[in-house]
């Protein structure tokens, strides 16, 4: 019988203990995080991103624009990780 009381004494008693903890962790105030003084570091504008952002708002008119495809060219290029080809000479009229 002994055994029994004192094991539910110190259960109320490590209860009692847990419950006080988390009262005192749920009002105890944060201190504020330190302002950076440092600049915010910007990436440098990327202009195949500008052409994109442009062609997205132009919507189906795009399709048609010599400067959307040839930005949607690059941007496929350069996320499948290919090099761009090479420019090739036009046809000088069957000579």
């Amino acid at each position: 019988m002994e055994g029994k009381v004192l094991a539910r004494i110190a259960a109320i008693v490590f209860v009692a203990i847990a419950i006080t903890a988390t009262v005192i962790e749920m009002t105890r105030e944060d201190d504020p995080a330190p302002v950076s003084t440092a600049p915010a570091l910007q990436p440098p504008a990327d202009p195949l991103r500008e052409t994109l952002r442009r062609c997205q708002q132009l919507g189906e008119a795009a399709g048609s624009d010599a400067d959307c495809l040839a930005a949607w060219a690059e941007n496929r290029d350069r996320f499948l990780g290919r090099t761009p080809a090479p420019a090739t000479p036009a046809p000088n009229g069957g000579q």
